[in-house]
């Protein structure tokens, strides 16, 4: 496990590291191993529509779209491709797969299995699933490995922690609980802040209060909860005082058809749908 507020050292990375997908997530994963240190020399980025920041790192010796046969011995492939194109594009990258590269997915839903049989050769790999606050480099990633050395599992985990926080599980039936949870929950957050401001505003504050006071107090909760050594639950007690406000809400929040019911439905509905589009 990697803890968020490390600082794995890319700057000793002498191979080649290639990306497979430089969108949001790709890019996020890009500019964190930049951060710490990696050389631009050492990626090459597989990307149709480049943005404007990748085209200036190629001006630095980032290999931008360079023909496969030109790249050698590849270290490791990152792929951070939408689920969808994965069918066609994964493929093509079988030549650059060795014994000794170690191939990382972010593709939500796409299964080892999917992964080794696309590639069509055997090779180190490591399914993982971040989410959005990667962005900032506040995010969760969960991954699992097959097929991989400790010293090939330790490089993916410091590729996948520049990002955030990262925990390793041993069985890969477990991610689609953990797409549910992690990788869909940033949206959980954000719709609790949109319901507590239009509470707000039907209690009869103006909406940019509302909207000022929600934000303010979800986002400052979650760093309250990301410092503190007390668990959520204790946070929540020492909020509450017998008889007063915060407890007249909670008994309605925690209720029998109330937050804790509706949040085991939601993970369960999304949990299903992963194994869904996983099939």
């Amino acid at each position: 496990m990697t803890e968020a507020g490390t600082s794995p050292d890319l700057a000793n990375f002498s191979g080649l590291l290639v990306l497979v997908g430089a969108g949001k997530m790709g890019g996020a994963l890009l500019e964190g191993w930049l951060r710490l240190g990696l050389d631009p020399k050492h990626v090459a980025v597989l990307e149709p529509q480049p943005s404007p920041d990748i085209a200036v790192l190629a001006r630095r010796g980032l290999r931008l779209n360079p023909a496969p046969e030109t790249l050698g011995n590849v270290a490791a492939i990152v792929i951070a491709l939408k689920p969808q194109a994965a069918a066609q594009a994964i493929p093509p990258l079988g030549p650059l797969v060795s014994a000794s590269t170690a191939v990382v997915s972010i593709m939500a839903g796409r299964t080892l299995q999917f992964l080794s049989g696309a590639l069509a050769r055997p090779c180190a790999m490591v399914r993982a699933m971040p989410n959005t606050p990667a962005s900032i480099g506040r995010g969760i990633t969960v991954a699992v490995a097959r097929n991989a050395s400790a010293a090939q599992r330790d490089f993916a985990d410091r590729l996948l922690s520049a990002t955030g926080a990262v925990e390793w599980i041993d069985d890969e039936a477990l991610m689609d609980a953990v797409t549910a949870v992690s990788g869909s929950g940033p949206a959980y957050v954000f719709l609790l802040a949109e319901a507590l401001a239009e509470a707000g505003v039907a209690a009869g504050l103006p909406p940019p209060l509302a909207a000022t006071l929600a934000r303010e107090t979800v986002a400052g909760s979650g760093e309250l909860l990301h410092r503190s050594p007390l668990d959520a639950a204790a946070l929540r007690e020492n909020v509450t005082s017998p008889g007063g406000t915060t407890a007249a809400a909670l008994a309605v929040l925690m209720g029998q058809s109330g937050l804790a019911a509706l949040m085991k439905k939601a993970v369960a509905a999304a949990t299903a749908r992963s194994r869904e589009l996983a099939g």
